[in-house]
């Protein structure tokens, strides 16, 4: 068999066996999905969660991070989504707050690498979704979040950042193969990490949460 059609072989089993993953979690959930999947379940602010955002975002995650859900641990992962949603709301409301902008060309170099980083081609991702009645537009709208978080970070914190000599010999230290520059970015990302942590934990606390 030629390569490129084994590779295209074990790439359609791989879609099957995760696609059939999916199936019992989907049955477990149709009754409560029809008589219940666009009801409020959270009101973040001004914003509302509904059972089926949290039902679409676990079958998302589950597909994304190759993982089973099963009535074992359903409930953790509704719990775990349910906090990823609240989150993102207000990640929404602080990036509308500055106008925070992104344009096409950073999307897709975005949407690239993390298509990349969890080993998925992009069509096989797109058929794979939509096998289990998810839009890809779940994912984008998730991405186009996420980077213009870490915009808006950029925007508030990059510029009273610093690295240490200490701070970046002690990186070197660690791994020497770093450069000097690249050990000083891990600096950086970090500080602007604990000011992301910080700046959501405050909107959180600061936050009306309903849970219904």
């Amino acid at each position: 068999m030629e390569l490129k059609k084994y590779l295209g072989l074990v790439s359609m089993i791989k879609i099957f066996y995760t696609s059939i993953l999916l199936i019992f979690f989907a049955q477990a959930h149709a009754n409560s999905l029809q008589q219940s999947e666009h009801r409020i379940a959270i009101l973040v602010n001004d914003y509302m969660i509904t059972s089926y955002d949290i039902i679409q975002r676990m079958k998302m995650n589950s597909i994304i991070n190759r993982i089973e859900i099963s009535s074992e641990n359903d409930q953790f992962f509704m719990n775990s989504v349910a906090e990823q949603l609240i989150q993102e709301k207000l990640k929404n409301e602080k990036i509308k707050e500055y106008e925070i902008k992104i344009d096409d060309e950073e999307l897709n170099s975005y949407e690239a690498n993390f298509l990349l980083s969890i080993n998925f081609d992009k069509t096989n991702l797109i058929n794979l979704m939509e096998t289990n009645n998810i839009k890809y537009s779940l994912l984008k709208d998730f991405l186009v979040i996420e980077l213009s978080w870490q915009k808006l970070i950029n925007t508030l914190y990059y510029r009273i950042t610093s690295a240490s000599n200490t701070e970046i010999n002690e990186i070197l230290s660690r791994n020497e193969s770093l450069s000097a520059n690249q050990a000083k970015n891990l600096v950086i990302q970090k500080q602007l990490d604990l000011n992301s942590s910080k700046l959501l934990r405050d909107m959180y606390n600061e936050a009306t949460i309903e849970y219904r």
